[in-house]
């Protein structure tokens, strides 16, 4: 037995306006009637005794998928059956559906008749809810159903359930999916001065014969085609990437070469190797380390000579001479001032940094934004992710999206706060339409993400906030509060050792990272074009904070 939204029927369907003009209520939230109602809403007025009451959650929920005529969609409905506990008190069930991570929010309102009672025996009943409509493929959504009325002093009162949407060839049939396919598996071998890429291969009826490959590093791109032999391998091929750097970094995508293929990107790192000497060369090679050998005996020799008479006058001069405390501690002191030289490793992978920041400050802003992640890539070691540089790909899977998936590979997210950003975020809070929705967005999610990670007890160190020395710290987000922060450029040391692992200071050393320090970063190219645009966008934000003074804005230091 099953009920569904029907107006002739016991179990309906009310929309927010049914429910605003019934109680009264105006809906200011921005989630519209996806709130807990409480008792009172509903029967407070008339009977204020069932409020002490409670109806247990609802279970056995179960997902049943619909047919939608939209390919890029999916569609589903939620049953479940009400709880024997408190039935007699039940008055309708609320219905929330929100994509894990995101923001969306989803919501349904059922209401029983006011003459209606049930018994323990329609704990048997099925409910159905409407369909959801227009949900992302692949994607994770979590649906809650809430007994009604809320109680006002108990919290047990609804189930959560977590589930996948359906995949495209799911939904659709893999003939159907064929752009929605990219390698999944890829594996980089080294030979010499080569690189040999191994990837998986796409099932054999999506009938697709022929990838490409597209690696950038260096200021320059290398393009590869690449045709399968399928009668030796179906599943997997390996392919050779040549005239590539050694000590360069590239960032390489492969794909199935059909329209809008989705690409997957992966990392290759050029290591130095020797090279082959000619037969030829290999008797000289002989000679020459012979006497090599023969000089270095010698050398050794000398020095180990000359170590044994020095600790011999070394030990007559301590006999003779006591040396003060004093004089030890000095030239204690001294050695720890005394910096020690980082050098970073170019065979290893760098870090992935995604930077997020708001372009509603101006271009002199951008322009430091921009000038930022080339000396962080240049100069610290660090592979930048910036839209700003990948605006091919961003026109593929739109800014959001392109967003979301760096979120998930990054290894850190450095999130530029400014003014721009702070009123942006302000705006959206309040219900106004945002100036950029997808740097609100992005901030709403990193929150929620840091907001996840300190209530399950995770590492929050992926997630940094910066300002720029026209900045001020109260221009961070409230929702970013639980982030590292740092100051711009002064803290640069400080961002290198939070990007590495490496720790600044140990018991008597204090590390200083090589042009990296605050005086020392401008000596560079890279940070001599930063250290100007900061200049350059220090009048625009000064004026600003000028105006909101003599308008009588009160101005936080």
């Amino acid at each position: 037995m099953y009920f569904q939204g029907d107006p002739t029927c016991e179990y309906c369907r009310i929309s927010a306006d049914d429910v605003q003009i019934s109680t009264g209520i105006p809906f200011s939230s921005p989630f519209g009637s996806c709130v807990p109602w409480p008792c009172h809403s509903f029967l407070g007025q008339e009977t204020p005794e069932v409020c002490q009451h409670y109806v247990h959650a609802p279970h056995n929920i179960q997902i049943e998928f619909e047919a939608s005529e939209e390919p890029i969609y999916d569609a589903f409905t939620v049953s479940w059956n009400p709880s024997q506990y408190g039935i007699e008190f039940l008055r309708g069930f609320q219905v929330t559906l929100q994509a894990l991570g995101g923001s969306q929010v989803l919501c349904q309102l059922f209401l029983l008749g006011t003459n209606l009672s049930l018994t323990p025996a329609h704990a048997q009943s099925v409910y159905h809810s409407d369909p959801f409509t227009r949900l992302s493929l692949d994607s994770v959504y979590v649906v809650t159903v809430m007994a009604l009325p809320v109680p006002e002093r108990w919290d047990q009162f609804y189930k959560r359930k977590q589930f996948f949407t359906r995949t495209c060839p799911e939904k659709n049939g893999l003939e159907e999916c064929k752009k929605d396919w990219y390698p999944r598996f890829v594996e980089v071998h080294q030979e010499n001065q080569d690189v040999l890429v191994t990837f998986n291969l796409a099932p054999e009826n999506f009938k697709i014969r022929q990838y490409f490959s597209s690696c950038f590093g260096g200021g320059l791109r290398n393009y590869t085609s690449i045709k399968p032999d399928f009668s030796l391998n179906k599943t997997h091929h390996t392919y050779r990437l040549q005239n590539l750097r050694a000590g360069t970094n590239y960032t390489c995508e492969i794909a199935a070469d059909v329209v809008d293929a989705v690409r997957k990107t992966f990392t290759v790192v050029v290591k130095h190797s020797s090279e082959e000497l000619p037969l030829s060369d290999l008797t000289q090679s002989s000679s020459l380390m012979v006497l090599l050998s023969v000089g270095i005996l010698l050398a050794a020799t000398a020095v180990l000579t000359f170590i044994v008479i020095y600790k011999k006058r070394i030990r007559k001069k301590t006999v003779q001479t006591k040396m003060r405390p004093e004089i030890i501690e000095q030239y204690y002191d001294k050695k720890l001032d005394e910096g020690q030289c980082v050098l970073l490793d170019r065979t290893t992978r760098p870090p992935r940094l995604l930077m997020c920041y708001s372009s509603y400050d101006g271009p002199a802003h951008v322009k430091v934004v921009l000038q930022l992640a080339a000396f962080l890539q240049k100069h610290m070691a660090s592979q930048v992710h910036l839209d700003l540089w990948e605006a091919l790909s961003i026109m593929e899977e739109g800014s959001m999206g392109w967003h979301c998936r760096q979120l998930n590979e990054c290894d850190f997210v450095l999130v530029i706060c400014s003014q721009g950003l702070l009123q942006n975020q302000k705006q959206q809070s309040e219900d106004e339409e945002p100036l950029e929705n997808t740097a609100s967005a992005i901030v709403s999610l990193i929150g929620e993400e840091l907001c996840r990670a300190k209530v399950l007890g995770r590492d929050l160190s992926k997630y940094m906030v910066a300002t720029f020395e026209y900045s001020q710290e109260c221009d961070i987000p409230t929702a970013l509060g639980l982030a590292s922060r740092y100051t711009l450029t002064k803290d640069l040391p400080l961002l290198f050792s939070h990007l590495h692992g490496v720790a600044l200071q140990k018991p008597g050393v204090y590390v200083q990272v090589e042009n990296i320090s605050e005086s020392g970063y401008c000596k560079l190219p890279a940070g001599a074009a930063l250290q100007l645009a900061i200049q350059e966008a220090m009048p625009q934000f000064s004026e600003e904070l000028t105006q909101e003074e003599h308008v009588g804005i009160p101005v936080i230091s």
